[in-house]
């Protein structure tokens, strides 16, 4: 039940941030490719901002319940955030394609009020925003995501910490989306406040994998160090690229964990296994933040389809397998993607299905969560996690990949 709600509380969060996109200007385009006649006025905007987040720990298992070690509800948490920012300005390429987006990187500390079992962690991330509505000359409506790796956690441990069966590593991935009204107070400085998401996981890399959820409110300040661009609409001198098709490219690898139930035991398997694949997608550019299109998705597990080769029985102190047929651990399938596309970052998500397959592990539904950063124009680095049938964790995707026929 905790996986499940994990992965549509992902799944949702990335159609969220999808959503703006797919109203996007779709008026008369401006092809790219012109150069900027001004050189007088700096390419990058910089700004300073802090947040305050309390947030409410949604209960999804027994030891935020009170079956810890305090013997009282977990369902508290507050956070404190230093971010540095930067934009494209108006006089640039990216500014006139983008005139509304920033990007940086944040630092953040975590208290659950639970130092003993859970820990105090801090996230370093990277984070992006951007506009979803204008609502005045100085408010308007605005969207952030941060992603990254929480440091510092207290995890499971069978004798000091055994009643935290939710997180099962010291280091685990941070992923939060926010919605915040943002209010220019003076020329330097921007009020922001709103409500927020937050998830930590381990990507199924160590168990347990339970996770951790927060809904929460945020409040925050922000300081631009130099000129800045304002909150007033941006028409003049706007690029809009020309609808045209690109081809995503993708190498990945992982290892993963993998846990059976047979017999009416459940088992852990020691060690890790591989996971390697490659994806390759056709997709239409609609505008300058949509794309979206088909994906051909090969991918080999390494602990897919085990059960059936088990040797011993489940509550065997020292599980052992054959390995499985490759025709097992391998499969093909289609799956539809859309993406976010953003200056420095492109977020992606994709619903799917295997084609090609053998056994239960590869039959059915997958679902693909993945941020792109651009190394160089075509090539980015790949960060993406998959679920399996809707509900179940299934492995990280962690890789290279590069677009060919790019017209941005």
């Amino acid at each position: 039940m905790i996986r499940n709600r994990n992965a549509i509380q992902l799944l949702c969060l990335l159609c969220l941030l999808v959503h703006p996109a797919i109203n996007a200007n779709l008026e008369a385009q401006t092809i790219i490719g012109q150069r900027n006649d001004s050189v007088s006025h700096p390419l990058i905007r910089h700004q300073l901002g802090f947040d305050v987040r309390p947030g409410y720990i949604v209960s999804t298992h027994s030891f935020l319940q009170g079956d810890n070690a305090q013997q009282k509800k977990i369902d508290q948490s507050l956070s404190f955030h230093f971010k540095y920012a930067f934009r494209f300005s108006k006089e640039s390429n990216l500014g006139r394609l983008f005139p509304h987006t920033y990007q940086g990187i944040g630092i953040s500390y975590h208290t659950f009020f639970s130092p003993a079992e859970l820990g105090n962690p801090v996230s370093v991330y990277a984070f992006q925003g951007s506009r979803i509505a204008q609502l005045s000359p100085r408010l308007s409506f605005d969207y952030e995501w941060n992603f990254g790796a929480s440091f510092g956690w207290k995890k499971y441990d069978e004798l000091s910490n055994p009643q935290n069966v939710l997180i099962g590593s010291k280091i685990n991935a941070y992923i939060n989306l926010g919605f915040l009204l943002n209010w220019q107070v003076h020329k330097y400085w921007k009020l922001a406040a709103g409500v927020d998401l937050t998830h930590f996981s381990n990507g199924n890399t160590h168990y347990p994998n339970g996770g951790l959820n927060v809904i929460g409110g945020r409040i925050g300040i922000v300081r631009t160090l130099g000129v800045d661009e304002g909150l007033g609409p941006i028409t003049p001198g706007r690029l809009f690229i020309k609808p045209h098709v690109s081809y995503d490219l993708v190498i990945y690898g992982a290892t993963r964990k993998r846990g059976l139930i047979g017999d009416d035991v459940s088992s852990m398997i020691p060690g890790s296994f591989g996971v390697a694949g490659i994806n390759f997608a056709p997709m239409y550019n609609f505008n300058n933040y949509f794309r979206a299109g088909l994906s051909a998705d090969a991918q080999y597990d390494e602990s897919a389809n085990l059960k059936e080769y088990r040797v011993g029985e489940y509550y065997s102190g020292d599980l052992k397998f054959h390995r499985p047929p490759f025709r097992e651990q391998f499969s093909v399938g289609l799956s539809l993607r859309a993406e976010l596309v953003m200056p420095v970052f492109s977020i992606n998500v994709g619903v799917g299905r295997n084609l090609i397959y053998s056994g239960d592990d590869t039959k059915g539904f997958y679902q693909v969560l993945a941020l792109k950063t651009y190394v160089t124009r075509h090539l980015f680095l790949h960060v993406g996690y998959q679920l399996s049938k809707f509900k179940d964790p299934n492995n990280l995707m962690l890789g290279l990949g590069y677009r060919f026929h790019d017209k941005r």
